[in-house]
């Protein structure tokens, strides 16, 4: 469950991300991070893992529940990091500024309700960012960090959050595509 980039942002950040690469992202290269694919770029809330397809109406109704009443609101992008840290990276992200308060807020709905459903809740603090790339496995991998922190360093890009998307990951050959599998409009009844 996550919240779509907007088109605009999506180009910048995929500007940004080949600046860090210093190669092209849309395909692998050797010893480059696992960058995710441009077009699919969201700020996730919830990832569920493997879910059963008589599961999914389910859900989705979740993420309807979590959007109503929720009016649209500013998402702005700003700063670079990584997870567990810069020396050690295992995710390469941009950090969330204005709107990091509303996308927790749904997101404690969303794991709410989720838990409602017999979920298992998830504990860990929600902590609001982008992912541009996975990094596992890469050696040189706090280079790609740093590069990272300098690039996005005077980031501001900003968009509206209008609406939330179940999305099914599919994995295999090359980054992860997403497809929606239903949405949910923010602020509907």
């Amino acid at each position: 469950m996550a919240v779509p980039v907007a088109d605009e942002v999506r180009l910048a950040i995929g500007e940004l991300m080949s600046r860090v690469a210093g190669a092209p992202i849309e395909e692998r290269a050797f010893g480059q991070p696992r960058w995710v694919r441009v077009e699919g770029l969201h700020v996730t809330l919830r990832f569920l893992g493997p879910t059963p397809d008589m599961r999914q109406q389910e859900v989705g109704a979740v993420v309807a529940e979590a959007a109503r009443g929720v009016a649209p609101f500013q998402i702005v992008l700003s700063g670079g990091g990584a997870f567990p840290n810069q020396y050690r990276p295992r995710v390469l992200w941009i950090g969330i500024g204005d709107g990091a308060r509303e996308l927790a807020g749904i997101a404690g709905r969303i794991n709410g309700e989720l838990a409602r459903l017999g979920w298992t809740p998830d504990d860990r603090p929600f902590n609001p960012h982008l992912t541009l790339a996975r990094t596992d496995g890469v050696i040189g991998a706090d280079g790609y960090a740093a590069k990272l922190l300098e690039e996005a360093r005077d980031v501001r890009l900003s968009w509206t959050a209008d609406r939330l998307v179940l999305y099914r990951s599919q994995v295999g050959h090359g980054a992860t595509r997403y497809e929606a599998l239903s949405e949910a409009v923010l602020g509907a009844d």
